[in-house]
C-alpha cells in the first residue's frame, strides 16, 4: 500500500480524504495545528519547516502522494492568515517534499476553489506569485475576506499550472480539485459571519444540483486523481461544485 501525507486532516475535506485513504489500507501522515502525527502552525515559516521535517522523518523512502488541504475561509481575521496558509504554506510544503515524491513517482492534489475563477490577476495575486509574502500580507489586510480567500486560491491554481510540466518531467503529477460550497466547519464559520453569512447562504441555495456538497464527495475525486486510474492527468483543475462554475461561466473552461 501507499504512503501519503496530508495537511489539515483533522476536520472537513481533509478528514474525509484521510479516512478514505486509510480505509483503502494506505499509511497517511497527518499534519495539523493540534490533532496530527505532526503538529505545526503552517501560518509561520518555522511551522512549515516543522511540517516538512516531520513528514520526511516518517516517510524517508518517499511519498506516493501529498495533499496540502489545510486552509482558512474568508471569515478568518486577520486576512493575512488566509494568505499565509492557503497559498504560501501549500506551495512551501509541496516544494519541500518534491524529492520524496520523485522517489516514488508520487502525485500531488491541491485544494483550490470554484471561487478562484471569480477573481482576476490583480495586484494581490501578482504579489503571491512573485513570492512576496510580507508585501502580500500587508496588502490583503486592507482588502476583504472574499478577495483574500479567492485570490489565494486563484494564485494557487496559477502556481500549479506553471509548475505542472516541470513536475511531470520528474515523474510527479500535480493536479487540483476546485470545490464549491461544502458542508464543513469552514463553511459553517462563514455562514455564521455577520458580513458574509447571507451571501454564502444565497450562493449555496443557487447550486444547480440542488444541494451543497459533502466532504466525502470531494474526497472521492481526490482519491481518484491520486490513483493510477488518473495516471495521464497532470496540470488539471477539476471543478467539483454541483454545476456552479458551469452556471456562472458557461463559455469559459
Amino acid at each position: 500500500m501507499g504512503i501519503y501525507a496530508l495537511t489539515g486532516g483533522a476536520t472537513g475535506i481533509g478528514a474525509a480524504i484521510k479516512s478514505q485513504l486509510r480505509d483503502a489500507g494506505h499509511k497517511v501522515i497527518v499534519v495539523d495545528l493540534v490533532e496530527g502525527d505532526v503538529c505545526a502552525d503552517l501560518s509561520e515559516l518555522a511551522g512549515r519547516q516543522k511540517a516538512i521535517d516531520g513528514i520526511r522523518a516518517l516517510a524517508p523512502n518517499g511519498l506516493d502522494g501529498f495533499i496540502p488541504c489545510a486552509g482558512l475561509g474568508p471569515s478568518v481575521r486577520p486576512f493575512s492568515l488566509i494568505t499565509k496558509v492557503n497559498y504560501f504554506a501549500a506551495v512551501a510544503v509541496t516544494e519541500g517534499l518534491l524529492d520524496l515524491l520523485v522517489k516514488r513517482k508520487g502525485s500531488v492534489v491541491m485544494i483550490s476553489s470554484n471561487s478562484a475563477a471569480m477573481v482576476g490577476r490583480d495586484d494581490y495575486v501578482e504579489l503571491l506569485l512573485a513570492d512576496k509574502e510580507a508585501q502580500a500580507c500587508e496588502f490583503v489586510d486592507g482588502k476583504d475576506g472574499h478577495s483574500a480567500y479567492a485570490g489565494s486560491k486563484h494564485a494557487l491554481s496559477c502556481w500549479l499550472r506553471r509548475n505542472a510540466p516541470d513536475y511531470a518531467r520528474q515523474g510527479v503529477r500535480i493536479n487540483a480539485v476546485a470545490p464549491g460550497i461544502i458542508n464543513t466547519p469552514l463553511s459553517d464559520k462563514v455562514l455564521a459571519d455577520k458580513d458574509l453569512g447571507q451571501v454564502m447562504k444565497d450562493f449555496g441555495d443557487s447550486v444547480p444540483i440542488g444541494s451543497i456538497g459533502k466532504p466525502e464527495q470531494i474526497a472521492d475525486v481526490v482519491c481518484f486523481i491520486l490513483s493510477s486510474k488518473a495516471s495521464f492527468m497532470a496540470g488539471s483543475i477539476v471543478f467539483v461544485d454541483g454545476g456552479h462554475d458551469a452556471m456562472l461561466r458557461p463559455d469559459q473552461f
